[in-house]
């Protein structure tokens, strides 16, 4: 063996979430590992999430809140390792958290103690972390070499946590994609997700109200009217009407077009063609709820009747372009109802995505019908592993995509 050739049990690519966690696990078994990764910081996306927070975990995380080609496949890593044990190792370490909304869990300080629990973690276990090895490629020669600018290295296990494309500033790269491709494994065209979407043409107008917020429902719509089904599956099938996907969520208009958590989202289920669906009003009825007072025997019926009952419900700003855009085709109780219809169901057009720089994850990736769905190895090459965004499982907005990180992790670093 050339005296610069060096040997572990297991090397992990990438010192992000999925990459520190499985290393940990494994370390913890009395496996040899070392983790590698280009950039000179480990867990710089860890570093920047949820606002500087870090949102870790969500309570009520299950298979339904993925996408990905097959809709079953997170299902075994998620219930091997949940947020009620990752949070165990969080309260063991004494990081503060607090529930901010709808199960989504937050440090009460910085998101650098999630990442100086896992370095912990892999100290604990002996785990060697390599920064600044560029370069990398992959040859097996009996095992796997790694070969990269701070040394090679040689192991009879290869854990491939790269991530997806999602913020290239941060150093994401595409390596996990061509070290599957390399194996024969096939990937999922990857793509941005949780993302803002783009507004041309007449809806350019739109953005003159950046900075506005609103409570919103959104859902997609393809070209056959359709809506896309949400759970599991993405885009293997559709449902009319309320049997697609609705996210109840805030949207912000910014200077290209919509945000917010509700539209980031629903761009994740979002492709080029399709319509987004936004109701302003989703807490009012479905009928009648924002144009009620006009309806109303001897209403007052006009311009500045409609203004104002936008305005009794809508931000200022909105409820004024609105009514400019999409006022009334007249007054009589059919026409109003057929108004109150198209703004309780806007239909958006958008133009694109602001792109994997603007989007939080990457939705996409190795194909799941190549992976053993409890392990995470490769199903034609022994050794093999993927885990964390680089595989075709997505999560919504809201903690998912770190549990998949964590749970993926755990199921790989226990079978290496």
């Amino acid at each position: 063996m050339p005296p610069s050739l060096r040997q572990f049990d297991v090397v992990v690519l990438g010192a992000g979430a999925a990459g520190l966690m499985c290393a940990a696990v494994a370390g913890a078994r009395g496996r040899r590992v070392a983790v590698l990764d280009h950039n000179g910081q480990p867990g710089r996306k860890i570093l920047v999430s949820g606002g500087g927070r870090c949102n870790f975990t969500n309570l009520h995380c299950g298979p339904g809140n993925f996408l990905s080609g097959n809709p079953h496949f997170a299902r075994s890593a998620l219930a091997l390792y949940q947020p009620r044990d990752f949070l165990e190792l969080v309260e063991r370490y004494g990081i503060g958290w607090h529930e901010k909304t709808q199960g989504q869990l937050f440090c009460n300080g910085s998101a650098r103690a999630i990442l100086e629990m896992l370095l912990a973690e892999c100290e604990r276990g002996g785990v060697e972390l390599v920064l600044n090895a560029r370069g990398i490629e992959v040859a097996t020669p009996g095992g796997f070499c790694v070969k990269t600018s701070a040394g090679e290295f040689q192991s009879e296990t290869l854990v491939v946590a790269t991530g997806g494309l999602s913020i290239p500033k941060l150093g994401a790269t595409g390596l996990g994609y061509e070290l599957a491709r390399q194996f024969g494994l096939a990937v999922v065209a990857p793509r941005p997700a949780l993302v803002p979407l783009v507004l041309g043409g007449d809806e350019a107008s739109w953005t003159e109200l950046a900075g506005v917020a609103a409570d919103v429902a959104a859902t997609v719509e393809g070209a056959d009217g359709k809506a896309v089904r949400g759970a599991g599956g993405g885009r293997q099938g559709r449902f009319g009407g309320r049997g697609g996907v609705r996210f109840r969520d805030s949207m912000l208009v910014t200077h290209r077009g919509l945000s917010g958590p509700a539209i980031l989202q629903a761009s994740s289920y979002w492709r080029p063609g399709d319509a987004l669906v936004v109701d302003f009003a989703p807490d009012l009825p479905a009928r009648g709820g924002l144009l009620e007072v006009l309806l109303q025997p001897g209403a007052r019926r006009d311009l500045t009747a409609f203004r104002q009952a936008l305005r009794e419900a809508l931000p200022l700003r909105l409820a004024n372009h609105l009514a400019g855009i999409g006022a009334p085709q007249g007054w009589s109780n059919a026409a109003l109802e057929a108004c109150e219809r198209e703004l309780r169901r806007w239909a958006f057009q958008p133009v694109g995505t602001e792109g994997f720089e603007k989007a939080e994850v990457t939705a996409g990736g190795v194909d799941t019908r190549g992976l053993q769905a409890r392990t995470l190895e490769s199903r034609a090459v022994p050794g093999l592993f993927f885990i964390g965004e680089v595989v075709d499982v997505t999560g919504q907005l809201g903690g998912f995509n770190f549990q998949w990180a964590w749970s993926s992790a755990v199921a790989a670093g226990r079978a290496v």
